[in-house]
């Protein structure tokens, strides 16, 4: 049986002429208001496959097809995996007897492995045609949403549905990130996009209104009505989930969409600091006698700081975020100095009446977060200068991390193997 080459586990595919995807067949099943075939159809053009319908008639004899069963929940991961093979059918147990799910063939192997992933056929033999399973085309960690878990393919069902909605959603969520997004959230945020999906609206839409509340919160903090200016900021802070969330389980995230949410996450946060500041201006323009103006620039120049730590980690150590190197890094994540562990902050000081505290709260917050990232900064450039090699933890897991710690428990979404006896 052939061997698949590593290639086989990439990230990201490259469009390639001769080669087309065929969805086969539907479900009148919707998930986040998409049928299966739909949402598979949205999954290929994202990753730049040519698709077409069913038909397999007059393909070029140098072409290679890209079978999919349009009944079936397709991990994007397992797409691209599979669109790197060649000549292999992909098995999956379905209530424990292997099924086979999708192909990439060439033409003269399509109508065959057609009737095998419709069932006219009980199984695939065909010489040269490898069988191969999920842990053969993709790979569980995902550096770009922090986070690992496993590539699925699971058939539709209605009585299902609901654990496919769950399946899906927390596949776009990202693993490592702040304590409210990742523990508060969560619930609240897949109940409202569920709403948007079907309805209609648009990740761009959502985030518009996150924009218009970014806006509303920072002027009602200039104004020092810092109860209203808290409520539109979490508002938005929830939105700027339901957002990227609702693009992904969609499939309608774009570059324009993506620069549109994270420039605003990028550029807000010091503002409304800046503007909260603004708001104890009716008090003297210090806190505990150090001026306001000392306390502007150490949250701005600590945030830049931090923010520049993270980019150069990524440009220059590896090319995942700082925050996954160590199970430590990503614990510090839940807490770190970014705009929601703050308005923690700033919302606890208003709440004992010291809105003052909360500003100098997060200045002092911030610095300590930033120097902190230098320091892992530096000991990561150290170690590999020294020739030791930079992964992230969560590629690690169930090699040199144990599978069963609590970190992967609370960042990864793989459910551990059972304890030997």
């Amino acid at each position: 049986m052939p061997r698949l080459s590593e290639t086989a586990r990439g990230c990201k595919i490259d469009a390639d002429d001769n080669m087309v995807a065929v969805v086969l067949g539907d479900s009148a099943i919707r998930l986040w208001g998409l049928t299966p075939a739909e949402r598979l159809a949205r999954q290929l053009r994202a990753e730049r496959i040519r698709v077409q319908r069913d038909d397999i008639s007059a393909l070029a004899p140098n072409t290679t097809v890209l079978l999919l069963r349009g009944d079936c929940l397709y991990d994007a991961r397992v797409i691209r995996g599979l669109a790197k093979s060649r000549e292999a059918v992909l098995e999956v147990d379905v209530d424990g007897s292997p099924v086979p799910v999708a192909a990439h063939v060439g033409a003269d192997h399509v109508a065959a492995a057609r009737d095998a992933l419709q069932g006219a056929s009980t199984r695939f033999e065909v010489a040269g045609i490898a069988t191969v399973r999920l842990a053969d085309v993709a790979k569980g960690y995902e550096a770009g949403l922090k986070k690992l878990d496993r590539p699925f393919v699971v058939p539709i069902a209605e009585e299902r549905l609901r654990t496919l909605e769950r399946l899906t959603f927390s596949g776009a969520y990202k693993g490592v990130t702040d304590l409210v997004t990742k523990f508060v959230w969560p619930a609240p945020a897949q109940c409202v996009t569920r709403w948007c999906a079907n309805v209609g609206m648009t990740p761009n839409q959502v985030t518009g209104l996150s924009l218009v509340l970014v806006v509303v919160a920072g002027v009602l903090f200039a104004r020092g009505q810092f109860g209203w200016g808290l409520v539109a900021g979490w508002i938005m802070t929830f939105l700027d989930t339901v957002d990227g969330k609702l693009a992904r389980v969609t499939i309608t995230s774009t570059k324009l969409g993506n620069v549109f949410d994270h420039g605003i996450d990028l550029i807000h946060p010091p503002l409304w600091y800046l503007a909260w500041g603004m708001g104890l201006g009716l008090a003297p323009a210090a806190i505990v006698g150090i001026p306001l103006t000392s306390i502007y620039w150490a949250i701005l120049l600590g945030y830049i700081g931090g923010r520049l730590c993270e980019g150069a980690f990524q440009l220059f150590i590896a090319r995942f975020s700082i925050f996954t190197w160590r199970p430590f890094d990503s614990w510090f994540r839940l807490i770190a100095a970014r705009r929601n562990p703050n308005m923690i902050m700033l919302t606890a000081s208003l709440a004992l009446g010291r809105p003052d505290l909360g500003l100098l709260a997060v200045a002092v917050w911030t610095v300590a977060s930033t120097l902190l990232l230098v320091a892992r900064l530096l000991y990561a450039a150290a170690a590999k200068l020294g020739g030791r090699a930079i992964r992230s933890w969560l590629s690690e897991i169930g090699d040199t991390i144990d599978e069963h710690a609590l970190s992967v428990r609370v960042f990864s979404h793989t459910a551990p193997a059972p304890r030997k006896a």
